[in-house]
């Protein structure tokens, strides 16, 4: 949250104030602590590689799959390749972005964020651009009568009113309706925990997996004498090079180390389920950022992307499809038969014998036109294979339905 989002916050009636002044104060210095004593906030939290992978197997399912403006005409449904907002969506968003850049920047927003927010640039009442924004630099507000308003910081620091007319604004799972969730903050204690526990085993490491110790002597140390030993001891006994140096003392003094092992600390234990906590606060499978079990195999590892796809993924398609239907599109578009639509078929190909299992079987039952399967191979059509093939088993009955 900026300074300027704060300051909004607190002048709020205290029934719509999103933050106290606790955490307020945190935001403004750099996230909101939690109990294992660490910031999170969307720039640490990527820094937790479990919350990067889930983030990026999501913006990236977003970005790989073509996103198209679709025209339905009776039965036909075809690309409208000549509408003005299909090279927006398939290829060229603005100037500097491609598609696959600008959706994959829309998940990281959704996932992280819980909200993306895009200026249209409008000429001749058609969209002409979408300029993407930072989440935080954008506070939505709603009026009395529901109507919904967008103050954006730019990046001189001056502020601007844009009316929801201007604004593609997607929302992640909301609460409120017009604003969509944060999950970073509310997952926040997964992360925070998993950021405590990769901090303290790296502290560990760094110090030659050395554990502590009493070191005793004779008589009474004076504060002077008490502080030498101390730096004495931490400049030979902390690890880093000196962690195989014997210790040497004298006078009597005794060191005795305290045991401490893996198992007692539960390092490994926690940060693995830390991996499955944080999963699953984004609705990720663990094999999908590439971390699996002794059981899985083969063939339950393939229904687990199957599961990410239909479970993941498509949620999120149709949430990006709607608003896109609902935002972009005219309402007299939209009743033309006007939609928008992922090709995430590309996404359940497996093998190229399976993909080919799959087209026969569609074309020998009459499904598709053998040019249709030829077009989901990429490949150009052929005189003489639009007609579809017809089943020997169904000649029968289609004779029979035949009037007399």
């Amino acid at each position: 949250m900026n300074l300027l989002a704060g300051l909004r916050n607190l002048l709020a009636p205290a029934t719509e104030r999103k933050y106290n002044v606790v955490d307020l104060a945190r935001d403004w210095f750099n996230g909101r602590a939690v109990n294992s004593g660490v910031t999170v906030n969307l720039s640490t939290a990527l820094q937790v590689t479990t919350v990067l992978a889930c983030a990026r197997v999501i913006a990236e399912g977003i970005a790989q799959v073509p996103l198209q403006v679709m025209r339905a005409d009776g039965k036909t449904r075809l690309p409208a390749m000549d509408h003005p907002l299909y090279p927006l969506l398939f290829r060229r968003p603005n100037e500097w972005m491609t598609s696959f850049e600008f959706r994959d920047m829309m998940g990281l927003h959704l996932v992280l964020a819980g909200n993306f927010y895009a200026f249209k640039s409008v000429a001749a009442g058609r969209v002409r651009a979408l300029i993407p924004l930072d989440p935080g630099s954008v506070t939505v507000k709603r009026t009395s009568d529901y109507a919904l308003t967008y103050r954006v910081t730019m990046t001189d620091g001056a502020s601007r009113d844009v009316p929801a007319e201007a604004m593609w604004h997607v929302r992640g799972p909301s609460w409120n309706g017009y604003l969509g969730l944060e999950p970073v903050s509310l997952a926040r204690e997964a992360i925070g925990l998993a950021l405590s526990t990769e901090e303290s085993h790296a502290l560990m490491h760094k110090n030659g997996v050395q554990s502590t110790g009493v070191y005793t002597v004779e008589g009474t140390l004076n504060p002077q004498q008490f502080q030498q030993l101390y730096d004495w001891i931490a400049k030979y006994q902390k690890g880093g090079q000196y962690q195989q140096a014997p210790l040497i003392i004298d006078r009597g003094a005794k060191w005795t180390p305290s045991s401490m092992t893996g198992v007692d600390a539960q390092h490994l234990e926690t940060r693995r389920f830390q991996i499955e906590e944080i999963c699953r606060a984004f609705r990720v499978m663990p094999i999908m950022i590439g971390y699996s079990d002794k059981a899985s195999t083969y063939a339950s590892a393939e229904q687990m992307f199957l599961s990410h796809v239909v479970h993941t993924l498509a949620p999120w398609y149709e949430r990006i499809e709607q608003s896109i239907d609902c935002h972009l599109l005219t309402p007299e578009e939209s009743r033309a038969g006007m939609y928008a639509k992922f090709g995430e078929e590309a996404l359940l190909r497996g093998a190229m014998k399976d993909t080919a299992d799959y087209l026969t079987k569609l074309v020998l039952n009459g499904i598709l036109t053998r040019n249709e399967a030829r077009a989901r191979l990429d490949e150009n059509p052929l005189d003489g294979l639009d007609v579809p093939l017809t089943p020997l088993n169904s000649i029968g009955a289609q004779l029979d339905e035949e009037p007399t």
